[in-house]
């Protein structure tokens, strides 16, 4: 793919798709899978950047795994808790599920560990979940002393024990430390301090390691217990990634079509299948079936939603807001600063590229739309940007997205896939 790729205008979509596997999914089931007694298999898993560093990093950690990327399956030998390396240098690109997982992960064994990652990596928080595991009996720190990567974890094991955790920058420090939990000497309680962004991912690892075989005593998600315990291998399948889908049904709702996208269902684990009950406020037509969720265009107009809990798609609703009669108000997403890229500084830079009006919110945006016209889309290498960004062009002409090949962090054949779903070529 080129550096740049303009999008072509469609008439109102109609058709179906099978989104790739979840990376959150695919991710979480490879931490799991790893540290599991016997092998499991996972399938439908993820194809992308973010599970080829996580695969490159657990094979570094001496963990075999076998990666059928045409079949879209993964073969995991699970150590027993027992990670065989007892020194790794770890490159994890810009994947925070990676670097959170992979730092509590590494604190169950004994040796000495470093992660890092691009530049961008460099620069997003993570001492909160350093403090955290310092408390559980684990020396670990920043090299830098900033708080953020490289990350430098000394371990002679978890001892486990109570601590607390920051919840407001990010939930997969507290997925990371659910997931390395059970292998701590003792039983380990996490108290999250302040208010919990995203919960959905946090009930969603709780929902895996109980499929692997290990309770979360979660409650309202303010207080989590786990007790010592040990995974046990398995065969599991990874759901399409509803954060993938999101842009499928933004598509429909900015072409006025009709997209039902396959795999997905209202009983999901991610919570992004949520996703669709925005559209639905801001006037389209949600069918879910069995294993399948319908989104029918209409006219929009604007709503105000906290989207706390789906942080990840506020991009995509951003994109069909700029379609909307009225404005859209945001909140709930402070942390969305903290992610691949500012995701409201940045994203309220592009909007205003395409005719919007945006007032920059302490915790989101207002996007109040204007006379829309055509742009080059910046995406700091944010594979979110590049995707939601993207569906103004289905009906705005002009629109060119700078560095597409970003998209490989999590969809490497989106362009093709939108392409292909709304039966136009992009050039």
């Amino acid at each position: 793919m080129t550096s740049r790729i303009e999008i072509s205008p469609a008439p109102p979509i109609l058709g179906s798709i099978l989104p790739p596997g979840s990376k959150s999914l695919t991710n979480r089931a490879l931490v799991i899978a790893a540290l599991a007694e016997g092998d499991s298999v996972l399938t439908g898993a993820l194809e992308s950047e973010d599970t080829h560093v996580m695969i490159d990093s657990l094979r570094q950690l001496g963990i075999e795994v076998q990666h059928d990327s045409h079949a879209k399956v993964i073969r995991v030998a699970g150590t027993g808790g027992a990670i065989p390396a007892r020194e790794a240098d770890l490159f994890v690109a810009n994947s925070g599920t990676t670097i959170r997982f992979l730092t509590a992960m590494v604190a169950t064994g004994d040796g000495k560990y470093r992660l890092d990652g691009i530049p961008r990596m460099r620069e997003r928080p993570i001492k909160d979940l350093l403090d955290t595991l310092s408390r559980l009996g684990v020396t670990c720190r920043s090299e830098t002393g900033n708080g953020c990567p490289p990350v430098v974890v000394e371990t002679t094991g978890l001892v486990g024990g109570a601590a607390k955790i920051a919840g407001d920058i990010s939930s997969q420090y507290l997925s990371g430390l659910m997931m390395a939990a059970p292998y701590a000497a003792s039983g380990v309680t996490l108290e999250v301090v302040g208010e919990l962004v995203s919960k959905p991912y946090v009930q969603m690892t709780a929902a895996i390691m109980s499929d692997f075989g290990v309770t979360v005593d979660a409650g309202d998600l303010t207080k989590l217990v786990i007790p010592p315990g040990k995974y046990q291998g398995r065969e599991y399948a990874i759901e399409p990634d509803a954060s993938a889908a999101s842009y499928f049904w933004g598509a429909a709702a900015i072409t006025g079509g009709s997209v039902t996208v396959e795999g997905l269902s209202r009983e999901a684990l991610q919570g992004d299948v949520a996703f669709c009950e925005c559209l639905e406020q801001m006037g389209c037509q949600v069918e879910y079936g069995e294993n399948s969720i319908k989104v029918i265009g209409s006219r929009v107009h604007g709503i105000c939603i906290d989207m706390n809990a789906i942080s990840d798609t506020v991009q995509t609703l951003a994109a069909v807001a700029l379609f909307a009669d009225g404005p859209t108000t945001v909140t709930g997403v402070a942390h969305n600063r903290h992610k691949e890229t500012d995701r409201i500084g940045d994203l309220a830079r592009e909007l205003r590229k395409l005719g919007a009006i945006v007032e920059e919110l302490e915790d989101g945006l207002t996007i109040i739309p204007g006379k829309l016209q055509g742009a080059e889309i910046e995406t700091y290498n944010d594979h979110r940007m590049a995707m939601s960004l993207a569906l103004v062009g289905l009906r705005q002409p002009g629109v060119v997205i700078l560095n597409p090949t970003c998209t490989n962090k999590t969809y490497p054949h989106y362009f093709a896939d939108l392409a292909r779903l709304a039966g136009v070529n992009f050039q």
